[in-house]
């Protein structure tokens, strides 16, 4: 996989391969077009509710999970019924497994449907994924920038625009040192899903 390079107004900054890995046509057109319409109309999409600043509120974005078990699994506190792999999804991936090297057994869906939905800046730190989690993360249909910010300092912006069948492997002490986010856009916007697979311990 080649090293992902990202760029912001003030400087050149290569973001080093212990953390990131970036594919940007690992599915074809095709592939990537055909799976979109086919998560869009079948996964079982849901709202759920988040709690921030002591209130609970919608999360401005749809979310689906898969996994090697039809049961419930708790993420940071939160209870998510898992639905059994789809032979897509499933194949899919294994083939992420056979690029990376490594192996996972479940995949959270999430579907933003315009501009307005979005993720806040957050880092996948649950105990539920270990201490220094992979996440393999691809992307189908609209392409969204992807933020990142040093949890130290963040004046430490870079951002990479997703594309579509693009592929996207975040390691090693990503999940410590930064954060990263999908803001909301001010220009108009076709759906997005992404697919995070990850390893549920």
């Amino acid at each position: 996989m080649k090293q992902l390079s990202l760029f912001n107004t003030e400087e050149y900054y290569q973001f080093p391969t212990e953390l990131l890995e970036y594919t940007e046509h690992f599915l074809s057109e095709n592939e990537a077009s055909e799976l979109e319409e086919l998560l869009i109309n079948t996964a079982p999409w849901k709202q759920r509710s988040q709690k921030m600043y002591d209130k609970m509120v919608l999360t401005p974005r749809l979310t689906a999970w898969y996994g090697d078990d039809a049961r419930t699994y708790q993420l940071g506190g939160t209870l998510f019924p898992v639905n059994p792999w789809l032979p897509e999804l499933w194949s899919l991936k294994q083939k992420i497994e056979n690029a990376s090297g490594y192996q996972f057994n479940s995949v959270l869906l999430n579907l933003y449907r315009d501009r307005n939905d979005s993720v806040a800046w957050h880092r996948d730190k649950e105990s539920e994924l270990g201490n220094r989690p992979v996440i393999a993360s691809v992307s189908l249909g609209q392409v969204r920038n992807f933020d990142f910010r040093k949890v130290d300092d963040h004046s430490n912006k870079y951002s990479l625009p997703l594309q579509h069948g693009s592929l996207l492997i975040m390691k090693g002490d990503l999940q410590i040192d930064w954060e990263h986010r999908i803001a909301k856009s001010v220009f108009p916007m076709r759906p997005r899903i992404n697919l995070t697979f990850r390893m549920i311990r």
